[in-house]
């Protein structure tokens, strides 16, 4: 076996977020199969969200006067989109308080960290409690850094950073409208989806802030880039978990994170 033969084999072994392709060779050893992979799904969850938009964009370029058939549900949707009330201070601190302190970021954190244990990634860290407690710790801070980025950014930019259920029927079209939340938010009065900037950023600057505060010295930018694909990828997982878990008006998770009920922008007649 040839030293690059012996090289590309040792990078399929570092795929998750733990060990730096960057590290394990020469400079011209190509990017590791994880971080094509995260390139690719990330591309494909900006291609879906831009598709959105512009379909969006169509609908409302369309003439305002219906065919009698169908003005009743023309002014039905009308009413639907009117629902929306944008959220107060308290509901966007209990939001950001669940979706930055609660179960599912503190699951989230307690996957990856068994993840990067299992390959025992960074090794600078290694095995046993304290190992796993040192990752468990950096991904559940890296989540945390990541929502208050996106919230902070949100309030800057005026944006409506909480997540509403679809209430469109059928798995695709709610697994299509929970993709999509991921880069997109409701901005002004009437709720209107838009590309959102806050999105993009928060689970970079999560990664960016984990890289260069408490990982080895040998982490960089590149590094930060593909935990950042992995951060973002994570938080559309989040959101595919608050579209489909049951929320009902007497469930946990209703009081504590804001669902249909409480005046989301495509709500259904009652």
């Amino acid at each position: 076996m040839t030293p690059s033969m012996r090289i590309r084999n040792s990078q399929s072994f570092h795929v998750c977020l733990g060990e730096p392709a960057s590290r394990l060779g020469s400079g011209s050893i190509k990017e590791s199969l994880g971080t094509k992979v995260s390139r690719v799904m990330l591309l494909l969850l900006v291609t879906a969200a831009v598709a959105s938009l512009s379909a969006t964009a169509k609908s409302q370029a369309l003439p305002d006067s219906p065919e009698p058939s169908r003005t009743v549900a023309s002014t039905a949707i009308g009413q639907m989109d009117l629902t929306y009330v944008r959220p107060t201070q308290r509901t966007k601190v209990n939001n950001f308080l669940f979706d930055a302190f609660g179960p599912y970021p503190i699951a989230g954190a307690a996957i990856v960290a068994g993840i990067n244990q299992a390959s025992n990634a960074p090794p600078e860290w290694n095995q046993g409690v304290e190992g796993y407690s040192k990752r468990f710790g950096s991904d559940f801070a890296i989540a945390a850094v990541s929502t208050t980025t996106r919230y902070a950014l949100s309030e800057a930019f005026k944006e409506d950073a909480l997540y509403y259920r679809c209430e469109c029927r059928g798995a695709l079209p709610r697994l299509s409208h929970a993709v999509i939340s991921t880069l997109t938010a409701r901005r002004g009065q009437d709720g209107h989806r838009v590309f959102s900037f806050p999105a993009l950023v928060g689970p970079y600057a999560g990664s960016m802030t984990a890289i260069y505060g408490w990982y080895p010295n040998r982490y960089g930018a590149k590094d930060a880039f593909r935990t950042g694909n992995y951060s973002l990828l994570i938080y559309m997982g989040g959101n595919i978990a608050l579209e489909f878990f049951y929320s009902g008006p007497h469930s946990l998770l209703s009081r504590m994170h804001l669902n249909n009920a409480h005046g989301s922008p495509v709500q259904g007649p009652n």
